[in-house]
């Protein structure tokens, strides 16, 4: 095969395009009525009762845990095995990260050793959902209501997956959930990102957080007001808004949402079936509580094949298969290293990292494609049997 397979990749077709381009025709192209449609379109799908859409799932986490009370001096507790902005989102409030360790199968936080990282400082648990895998969040809000925590929901990956029956984003075992919708994930606004709360206290921190701490809302108001003009700025907020051409292709996407899932779930089940007995690796796993919606698909080297980790992924990338590796433990990152991380601080992720590789999966996988994968990560380990 000639083409290069990505290991993820965005799907767009004329229902997409038609809605931007009826969008860029209308009155309205940035603060107009298609966001606050969009918004409640994927608050419906999710089973919360609001959502508030940003410019990415970057700002979307610092929002969250802004509107939840996270400040400076303040801990709390996340996975390492993330992209940094979970982390990150934290820092920018001049809170400190503490990192618990994962499950050696899922990738997701370790959720019986989150009430010993817990000190009189935290203030909040951050779990992520990896690949697309739902943690266990019953028992972390268990923990948190036990300790007085906040619970938020890294969903980046997990838009359509479900935990016990009931959609991520629901925000039944949790204050605030989280997503992304950048062209990787499973569904794409360019780029772009969400929260989704219950708590309408919650709820109007994050409208005004987006947009420079302002509110317009006369009964919000601190002071008298001035005149149908006035509006307040009442906390240092940012302008992470999220505009209506983003807001009407995130509108057609969502119709797709489930055809997207489930692609991906038929992809997901055609690579387990090849790779079910591989001699070379272990094939994501999936707990009875949960129902993924595998945003990556991540196989774990078993022992004797993690020193030639690095020949490994050479050679498949050789083979132009887009494979990537997800993640660095964000504590290794030299930044965070200057902060006072170390080495050997979650053992058990670091041991991910260093088995861990992404193969291509993504809803427009043509067969061939499918085929190809398969067939070369059979010829590419085989090579390194002898």
């Amino acid at each position: 095969m000639e083409k290069f397979i990505p290991y993820g990749r965005h799907f767009i077709d004329g229902d997409d395009i038609k809605a931007v381009v009826d969008v860029l025709r209308s009155d309205f192209i940035t603060q107009g009525p298609k966001i606050k449609e969009f918004e409640e379109a994927l608050a419906d799908y999710c089973g919360a009762k609001y959502a508030v859409c940003f410019n990415s799932g970057t700002s979307a986490l610092h929002a969250a845990y802004f509107a939840l009370g996270l400040q400076e001096g303040d801990e709390f507790i996340t996975t390492p095995i993330s992209f940094v902005a979970t982390a990150n989102a934290g820092l920018y409030l001049g809170a400190r990260p503490v990192f618990c360790d994962i499950e050696e199968d899922t990738g997701n936080i370790k959720s019986d050793l989150i009430e010993e990282k817990i000190s009189p400082r935290t203030k909040l648990i951050s779990v992520v959902h990896y690949a697309g895998h739902p943690v266990d969040v019953q028992k972390v809000r268990e923990v948190a209501d036990r300790c007085g925590l906040k619970v938020v929901e890294d969903a980046c990956h997990a838009l359509g997956a479900l935990y016990k029956g009931e959609k991520i984003g629901s925000c039944k075992y949790s204050d605030a959930t989280v997503f992304s919708f950048h062209p990787v994930k499973h569904i794409t606004t360019i780029e772009g990102g969400a929260v989704l709360t219950n708590g309408e206290n919650v709820y109007k921190k994050l409208l005004m957080f987006r947009n420079h701490g302002i509110t317009k809302s006369p009964e919000d108001m601190l002071s008298a007001s001035h005149g149908s003009w006035y509006y307040e700025m009442q906390f240092l907020g940012y302008n992470y808004r999220f505009s209506d051409v983003q807001a009407a292709l995130g509108l057609s996407q969502l119709k797709k949402l489930p055809f997207f899932v489930e692609k991906r779930r038929e992809i997901a089940s055609l690579y387990n079936e090849a790779f079910r007995n591989s001699p070379y690796f272990y094939i994501p796993v999936e707990k009875d509580y949960a129902t993924s919606s595998y945003h990556i698909y991540v196989i774990r080297l078993k022992d004797k094949f993690v020193e030639r980790k690095r020949e490994i992924f050479e050679r498949l990338r050789a083979w132009r298969l887009g494979v990537q590796v997800h993640y660095i433990p964000i504590y290794l990152h030299p930044y965070y290293q200057s902060l006072g991380y170390h080495r050997g601080l979650c053992p058990v992720a670091e041991d991910f990292y260093e088995r861990a590789i992404t193969l291509p999966l993504f809803p427009s996988m043509k067969k061939e494609e499918i085929s190809y994968v398969v067939k070369t990560v059979h010829e590419v380990f085989n090579e390194f049997a002898v």
